[in-house]
C-alpha cells in the first residue's frame, strides 16, 4: 500500500521549523501499520533534518555552526537573489533534502528526543513544498 500528500510549510525566515505532527498526521491517515516514511523537501535553499526536539539551544546552536560554515560575508560568484542566496545553497548542499522513518504500529519511529524539522536557509519567509510518502502494509 502506498499514500502520498504534498504539504505546504509557511517558514518565519532562517531557522528550524519544527514539522514533526504535519507529517504523523499524514502517517496516520494513511493507514499503514508497518512501512517507511519518505520525506521530501522541493527546494535547493531549505533541508530536512532529525534532531533534538526538547532543548531549543541545540537549534540555535546548529544554526550559528551552519551560519560559519557557509557565511553571508564570503564572496560568492552567485548571488541573482541577494547576499543569503548562495548560502543558503550551500547550507543545503551539505544538510539534507530528504529523511526516511520507519512506520511502526501506524506511528513515525522516531526516537524521544527526535523531531523532524524543515531547515529554512534564507532570510525571508517562505512557503516551502514537502512531499511525504508512505508505504507499507496496512
Amino acid at each position: 500500500m502506498m499514500h502520498q500528500r504534498l504539504i505546504r510549510i509557511l517558514t518565519r525566515g532562517p531557522g528550524l521549523t519544527n514539522i514533526t505532527a504535519e507529517i504523523a498526521r499524514v502517517v496516520q491517515e494513511s493507514k499503514i501499520d508497518t512501512g517507511l516514511c519518505v520525506v521530501f523537501v522541493r527546494h535547493t535553499s531549505a533541508s530536512l533534518v532529525i534532531q533534538e526536539n526538547a532543548d531549543a539551544s541545540v537549534q540555535r546552536d546548529l544554526e550559528h555552526w551552519l551560519g560559519d560554515l557557509a557565511p553571508e560575508s564570503r564572496t560568492w560568484e552567485h548571488d541573482d537573489e541577494g547576499a543569503d542566496d548562495m548560502p543558503a545553497h550551500a547550507r543545503a548542499a551539505i544538510t539534507r533534502t530528504s529523511e526516511v522513518i520507519p512506520v511502526v504500529d501506524g506511528r513515525l519511529g522516531l526516537g524521544t528526543w527526535q523531531g523532524l524539522y524543515l531547515w529554512e536557509h534564507r532570510r525571508s519567509p517562505h512557503e516551502r513544498q514537502v512531499i511525504v510518502h508512505v508505504q507499507g502494509e496496512i
